[in-house]
This record gives structure tokens, C-alpha cells and sequence, in this order.
């Protein structure tokens, strides 16, 4: 049902039914926000310039001889602080992956889409980046509209030729960056040298990509986080009237009205809020904020350095846009951790400890052995059985490693097929088979079970458990 008219501070509440993006022939209403200024805004550009240098140099930096971060899909390898994870360690991500969606929906209920406005790599990309080089050419918002608006000549053209040269430039560093992320800064040196023949698909992708993060950046902008983006719709599920988000106070902002010199506000029954429209102007949605928590807000904190700045020209009180929670609005609650809060917060600090059990006690290696199918037992001789294994060992580490098995049953023989010893090169896969052979009399019945031990240098790295079969006895 179509809101009109809303029973919530007397605010109209039909802006609702549509987006401040599109106008009401349902075409692209084109943004141009006022370049901000601000101590939040300052912030804000400190985390993302240590962000974005965390991100680019992120390939090349290496802990223990291995990238900080690598995420191969296609040979399933995976390099998280220098620990290589492989498809054996699936549960493992799995977990982080629950921890994750866990996390985000404790910092959703306490502090909204704080997320989204100080590390999300869309908005630290947009408006830290982009907007910031298209301010530098173009100039700011009303200077920007002007020049859309231009009849095409020498100035229009030479500072769109400019702009989005610059923009395609960044998008094929980004490209490059994310693709250094899956195939390593070493494969990707190579391919960046070698023939680019030899490459065609790998380029024709990094062509695709850097076009896809241009296209982004470039012309559809603040639809990804209105648009596309999944978590802004989290928002209405999540947050609740404790939920710490970007809000305009207004018990103290109504009723809006101009600002008159040396008005005394409170005995004319106006709010502190002047009306001057700069929170407006310099959202990057479009939308203004004193209409409420909405889904096209990313708590970017532009209208609070704005409002701060106005209220400061007037001689009025700072904050009358900041960081509030519904119930500190309305009733000057301080924000307090909820039962819903605090059931998160437990769950999730058991999640992280049994994750951190995990990597604690993970192994080196990680060993399969199966039984060869088909095969059952073999009668070596009148006193021994002997039963054939297939064994898989992925090593885990960046060293090479010798692997021997033994068991401590007494008596019993471990014979490799096809090689006497057993080479396991740094982050590869051995696979092989074997030949495991016990005594008669060491039969519990038709098997025996015994503890199977891989040893490197002495060293017990792993062990499981088998089930030799036997013939039947009585």
C-alpha cells in the first residue's frame, strides 16, 4: 500500500514510493552533489587512502614467502595471512563464511550501514577516488550540471576526454589489482611479460573487468549500493529503534523554518533545523536525510559535516544531524546492548573460538587413504594377508617433505607400489598406492583396525584410522 501521508512526526511520507534517483517518468535522474567538506569527511579520507594502499599492495606483500591474500578459484588454492587453505579445509570457510554473515548482522543492529559509508570498496572507490579526480576537472556540483548541459566544444570535450580517460586508466589498475588477487602477483608479472598471444582469453577477461568497474564508477554509481547491492535491504530487517545510524534529530530540528539574525527560535516555536537544504545538496543519493532512516542511505556522514558546518555559521548547537538511535532521539536513551545484541554477540564469540580451535590444531598435511575398490584381501602366504590402499596427501605448507607411513602393529609391512619413496613437493597434491600387510593371528575375527601414522623426519604430521579385512575364521 501506497504511503501518503505518515502518522511519524507529521512527516510526508510519499517520497517513499519511489527513489530520488529516478524522476517520475521513471528515467535516470543524473546526482551531482556538492563536493563536502568536514572533520568527518577528513576521516574519512584518512581510512580510505590506508585502504585503498592495503588493497593495491595487498598482492605483493608476502608473510612467510606467501601472498598476504590469494583467492584461486581455479586451482583451489586459497592464501589467507600466509596459510594456504585447500578444498580439504572446506568446513573451515564454511564457518568463516557463517562468523561472517553473523558478524554483519551484529554491526547491522548496532551501528546500521556504518560499513557501508567508511570501508565498503564501492563508496571509498566513488567517493574517494572518482569524485574526488571528477571535482579536480569538472569542478564542483553546479559547475558540473553546467557542463552537461554545454553544447559540445574544445573546454566539454577536452574535460570528459580527460575525466573518463583517468577513470578507464583506474578501472584497468583495479582490474589488474583483483586479478593479482586470484592468480598471484607472480603469475601475473609473468603474463603482463610474456606474449600477449599467448594470453588472448586472460586479456579479453581483463578487458571485460576493467570495462565492467569503468561502467560502474562511471555511469551507474550510486545504483550499485541503491540498486544492486543486497545489504541496504538488510536495514529493514536489522535495525531496530536501538540501531545506531546517520539520523536527523528531529525533536530538536522542528519545526523547520529560515534563519533570522538574533531570533530567539524557542519563543517562535521553531527547531534548530534552518532549512537551508546544504545536507541535501551534498548527498551522494540524493536523498534527504531529514525524512528518516531510508534505503538509499549509506551513512556517509556528508550532511552531518554539512549540518555542523551551517549550525556552526549560525551560532546554533553542532550535531543536530550525527549518529542516533530512534529511541535517543525520542526518548535521550543511551544506546545499550540488547537481548538481541547480546545472543550475537555469544554465538559469535563461540563461533571464532571454535574456528580459532580449528586453525590451531590443523595439520601440515592432510591424508585420504581408501581402499583400492574391488579389492578385498590377498593371501601373501600361509601366515599373512595383505590389503591394497589408495592414498591422497596434500601438503599444506610452502616446504618440500619426504613422507614414510608405519603403523605399530606389531609385525605388519607397508609396501609402496611403483616407488620406494615417497617426495611430497610444497604446495602439491602425491597420490599413490600401497600395499599394507599384517599377520594372520593379528585378526580380531574377519579385520583388524589400526592406526596408520604419516611421519616426515621423524615427525608424526598425521594419522587415520583403517580397517584391514581378512578371511573368515572360526
Amino acid at each position: 500500500m501506497a504511503a501518503t501521508e505518515s502518522d511519524l512526526h507529521g512527516i510526508d511520507q510519499s517520497f517513499r514510493d519511489s527513489i530520488g534517483t529516478i524522476d517520475s517518468e521513471g528515467k535516470r535522474h543524473w546526482i551531482y552533489p556538492k563536493k563536502p567538506k568536514g572533520k568527518l569527511y577528513n576521516y574519512r579520507t584518512y581510512v580510505s587512502w590506508g585502504l585503498l594502499l592495503l588493497l593495491f599492495s595487498g598482492p605483493w606483500l608476502r608473510i612467510g614467502g606467501q601472498p598476504v591474500l590469494m583467492l584461486n578459484i581455479l586451482e583451489r588454492k586459497f592464501v589467507i595471512f600466509g596459510q594456504i587453505f585447500w578444498p580439504q579445509d572446506f568446513h573451515l570457510f564454511v564457518l568463516v563464511m557463517l562468523a561472517g554473515v553473523i558478524f554483519v548482522t551484529l554491526f547491522t543492529i548496532a551501528f546500521g550501514r556504518l560499513f557501508c559509508g567508511w570501508i565498503c570498496p564501492q563508496t571509498i572507490f566513488m567517493e574517494m577516488l572518482f569524485r574526488k579526480i571528477e571535482y579536480w576537472i569538472e569542478g564542483d556540483y553546479k559547475h558540473q550540471a553546467a557542463l552537461d548541459k554545454m553544447a559540445w566544444n574544445a573546454e566539454k570535450i577536452r574535460k570528459k576526454v580527460l575525466k573518463h580517460g583517468i577513470f578507464y586508466l583506474i578501472s584497468v589498475a583495479i582490474a589488474n589489482t583483483f586479478l593479482a588477487y586470484i592468480i598471484g602477483s607472480d603469475e601475473l608479472i609473468h603474463i603482463q611479460t610474456d606474449n600477449p598471444a599467448n594470453h588472448v582469453t586472460g586479456l579479453i577477461i581483463l578487458l571485460i573487468f576493467s570495462a565492467v568497474f569503468y561502467g560502474v564508477f562511471a555511469k551507474f554509481r550510486e545504483q550499485a549500493c541503491i540498486v544492486a547491492c543486497p545489504y541496504g535491504r538488510l536495514q529493514g530487517v536489522l535495525l531496530d529503534r536501538n540501531s545506531l545510524v546517520v539520523a536527523y534529530n528531529y525533536v530538536r530540528g522542528e519545526a523547520r523554518a529560515k534563519f533570522r539574525k538574533n531570533e530567539k527560535r524557542a519563543e517562535v516555536k521553531k527547531g534548530d533545523c534552518i532549512d537551508c537544504g546544504h545536507c541535501v545538496d551534498v548527498c551522494p543519493t540524493g536523498i534527504d536525510i531529514r525524512n528518516g532512516t531510508q534505503l538509499e542511505c549509506v551513512n556517509c556522514t556528508a550532511c552531518i559535516d554539512a549540518c555542523d558546518t551551517m549550525m556552526e555559521a549560525v551560532d546554533l548547537p553542532k550535531g543536530l544531524i550525527s549518529y542516533y538511535s530512534e529511541n535517543s532521539i525520542e526518548k535521550n536513551e543511551k544506546f545499550t546492548l540488547t537481548t538481541r545484541l547480546k545472543f550475537y554477540i555469544t554465538v559469535l564469540t563461540l563461533l571464532v573460538a571454535f574456528i580459532a580451535f580449528l586453525l590451531i590444531t590443523r595439520t601440515d598435511i592432510e591424508t585420504v587413504v581408501l581402499r583400492t575398490p574391488g579389492q578385498i584381501y590377498q593371501n601373501v602366504d600361509s601366515t599373512h594377508i595383505s590389503n591394497m590402499y589408495n592414498f591422497k596427501i596434500v601438503n599444506k605448507t610452502n616446504n618440500d617433505m619426504t613422507i614414510d607411513f608405519a603403523t605399530d602393529l606389531e609385525g605388519a609391512e607397508i609396501k609402496l607400489v611403483g616407488t620406494p619413496n615417497l617426495n611430497l613437493e610444497k604446495q602439491k597434491i602425491l597420490e599413490g598406492t600401497m600395499f599394507i600387510i599384517i599377520p594372520k593371528t593379528s585378526l580380531e575375527g574377519r579385520s583388524k583396525k589400526i592406526d596408520l601414522k604419516v611421519i616426515s623426519n621423524g615427525k608424526e604430521l598425521d594419522h587415520t584410522k583403517l580397517k584391514l579385512l581378512g578371511p573368515l575364521t572360526f
